[in-house]
């Protein structure tokens, strides 16, 4: 009975770990696609239209992926890449939510880049991280979002740096 719940459960989550592992491995198309999108990705960074906060969240992927200091190991067989998969899938998910409707789609035709290609490897993607993984990441994106707004609104930035200002030429 304890045996026929559990799998209910795996099966309402998307299925095991190892089902997950699995799905990594129909992520190696996507890698040849790889240079593809990133000249899409430094397109959209370039482009005006694209909120700031956005364009940091690719930063900050790129910035763990650079640091070297995992959640999981490098040296772990197929988990150890599988974190790092999983938090560029997540940054660049968000970033693409951020983005004005129909910037995407301008910058896809711009490159020659094909529209059912980056759907469907995006929606891999999203398969492939834990729901609750990109529930948190979602409501940490839309914070950050509000606390930026509420910044901006505030104009407490700019009457720091004029205080900082003042303070330097007294």
């Amino acid at each position: 009975m304890a045996r026929d719940a559990k799998a209910g459960r795996e099966r309402r989550r998307g299925g095991s770990g190892v089902g997950r592992a699995m799905s990594a491995i129909a992520l190696l198309p996507i890698a040849s696609r790889v240079p593809d999108y990133a000249r899409l990705a430094a397109a959209l960074l370039r482009d005006d239209r694209i909120p700031a906060g956005r364009k940091a969240l690719l930063a900050g992927a790129a910035g763990y992926l650079l640091l070297g200091r995992d959640l999981v190991p490098d040296r772990i067989p197929l988990l150890g890449a599988l974190d790092d998969l999983i938090v560029v899938g997540l940054a660049v998910d968000l970033f693409i939510d951020g983005v004005p409707e129909g910037v995407v789609d301008e910058k896809l035709d711009e490159l020659g880049l094909d529209r059912a290609s980056f759907e469907r490897d995006l929606a891999q993607l999203r398969r492939l991280t834990p729901s609750p993984v990109r529930r948190t990441t979602r409501r940490l994106a839309a914070a950050l979002e509000m606390g930026g707004r509420t910044w901006r609104e505030s104009g407490f930035g700019p009457w720091l740096r004029t205080r900082h200002k003042e303070d330097q030429f007294a």
